[in-house]
């Protein structure tokens, strides 16, 4: 059986634990001359949207959410790496238990490479985990990656 992975797809909260995850999808995609898709999903919530009056702000609030992601993807890959890669990146609203799901579908991923907070106790239970969530519904492998514990160290 031959492993092939042409989609590697890297959801980002933009956070120090999801660059742990950069890593290894950066190498797999790197080892299997693999597309490298680059997902954030805007997380609305109308009670946290500034000076949100009737709707009129939320439009506003959206499209500033959305160009703060933008800006954030420069910062997500090596730019000596990427530049002779295959780099899609997407900024999509919604749940990331959904999008997450729904992005690996439409695009036909091969692998999902997620970071986990590794939250645990009443904190995983009143946040939830997206990790575990996409772990059970994705149509494909997913690599959940603890920011500490083993790593993967070339010798």
């Amino acid at each position: 059986m031959t492993i092939r992975l042409r989609k590697i797809l890297l959801p980002t909260d933009f956070s120090n634990y999801a660059a742990t995850a950069t890593k290894y999808a950066c190498e797999l995609a790197t080892r299997f001359d693999a597309e490298l898709h680059l997902l954030h999903t805007l997380e609305i919530h109308l009670a946290s949207a500034p000076d949100f009056v009737m709707g009129l702000a939320l439009p506003n609030y959206i499209h500033e959410s959305r160009a703060a992601a933008e800006k954030s993807f420069a910062n997500v890959l090596d730019p000596q790496w990427s530049k002779d890669r295959t780099v899609i990146q997407a900024a999509v609203e919604g749940s990331p238990k959904v999008e997450i799901i729904r992005y690996a579908r439409q695009h036909d991923i091969d692998l999902i490479v997620l970071a986990t907070h590794g939250r645990t106790g009443l904190a995983h239970v009143l946040m939830g985990s997206v990790a575990e969530s996409v772990v059970r519904t994705a149509p494909c492998p997913v690599l959940t990656v603890r920011p500490e514990g083993h790593q993967f160290v070339m010798p």
